[in-house]
């Protein structure tokens, strides 16, 4: 049975290029929604002039169709809210000197 944590595993497996952190980690996956064998991940970029915005929304829908029992993956990219980076952990934001 497909479940949240596992698209949330998959999506661990997708990391930025630029702070080599994944997208759970950084805070930039808002929301997941699985039903049946669909998945939806809302996910957001640090910034909205990302250049690499396409290749990560790319990595991020095929990390969550390898995931067994996805039969569609589809991924939103939002900037509503804006990323901060108070979306990461504490220890994450002092360890990268925010």
């Amino acid at each position: 049975m497909l479940t949240e944590k596992m698209i949330r595993d998959a999506l661990k497996t997708v990391k930025d290029p630029e702070l080599n952190l994944d997208l759970v980690t950084l805070g930039l996956v808002y929301d997941i929604q699985v039903h049946e064998s669909r998945a939806k991940a809302i996910i957001s970029l640090t910034t909205p002039m990302c250049p690499v915005a396409d290749q990560i929304v790319d990595q991020a829908r095929l990390a969550m169709a390898k995931v067994e029992g996805v039969e569609k993956a589809e991924v939103e990219l939002t900037f509503d809210p804006p990323w901060t980076p108070e979306r990461m952990s504490p220890l994450i934001r002092s360890s990268l000197g925010l």
